[in-house]
């Protein structure tokens, strides 16, 4: 019997690569996104159900892990791949944003995951992805509020993979930097700034720099893909899988191997230059 796995945020980027390839792999597909009626690519592949699921909207969340049981007659793996980032400055940030940053990233998927696993407990198995970022490992200016969710997602799934291990569940975290998406531009479209808050002019300035020099070449969504599908099919009860470009992989190197405060204080010497120049 083919295995079944359900993907969230599927419309596009890495949740669309995956849907992709694991179907390619002859795996089932429920390819789940907000707006299912604007697909065109997935719905001409057999072995895939594109359905509705918003992860802000718990009867959705429920009515599409129910489609999609009903259609293929279970589901193995979960992948919780639905997210954005809320970038800006702290201050400039409307409460809405905050609520919303966290609603997708860390309350989405928890609800999420509660919905399923009933069947995953009834079914003695199961596997859950919680794609997470090098946000969930290291930070960097103006990622306060996108990172504050993404180190709660990495807590929330490392306490809840030994809940989960004695239920034969398994949870695992995919961690990709550096990605060729439209990640970038839907962060940058709710970007949160105000231009009354003149204090903050130089900051913005030196960030800017700072991003500047961190642009290098990116991985691909395929990239990304692959190594989920490694996650899951390697038969190992390992946590977490990081994939990213030169400056990804060195930051989270130093994230790992410096002392806490001599990693602070790498970050704020280098941005220091940029506030100097």
């Amino acid at each position: 019997m083919k295995k079944v796995i359900l993907i969230t945020g599927a419309s596009s980027g890495i949740g669309k690569e995956t849907a992709r390839y694991f179907a390619a792999k002859g795996w089932n597909v429920i390819a789940t996104m907000r707006s299912p009626e604007k697909e065109t690519e997935l719905t001409k592949l057999d072995n895939v159900l594109v359905t509705k699921l918003d992860v802000q909207n718990i009867e959705s969340i429920k009515s599409a892990i129910t489609a999609g049981i009903s259609h293929f007659g279970q589901i193995d793996v979960l992948v919780n791949n639905a997210g954005y980032g809320q970038m800006g400055i702290f201050e400039a940030a409307a409460r809405q944003q905050i609520v919303n940053q966290f609603e997708v990233n860390v309350f989405g998927v928890m609800d999420t995951i509660k919905a399923i696993l009933p069947h995953f407990r009834e079914r003695g198995k199961g596997m859950i992805v919680n794609i997470s970022s090098g946000a969930g490992k290291f930070t960097l200016p103006m990622l306060s509020m996108y990172a504050a969710s993404k180190f709660a997602l990495e807590g929330f799934s490392e306490a809840l993979s030994f809940e989960l291990s004695a239920l034969n569940i398994k949870v695992k975290i995919v961690e990709p930097g550096g990605t060729q998406t439209n990640f970038n531009q839907a962060s940058a479209d709710v970007f949160a700034h105000d231009a009354s808050l003149t204090d903050y002019d130089p900051f913005l300035a030196a960030a800017g720099k700072m991003f500047d020099t961190m642009k290098q070449a990116s991985i691909t969504s395929i990239e990304v893909a692959e190594v989920i599908y490694k996650a899951i099919t390697d038969g190992t009860d390992t946590l977490r899988y990081a994939i990213g470009n030169a400056d990804f992989n060195q930051r989270m190197n130093a994230r790992r191997q410096m002392e806490d405060q001599e990693y602070i204080d790498s970050i704020k010497n280098g941005f220091v230059k940029y506030l100097q120049q």
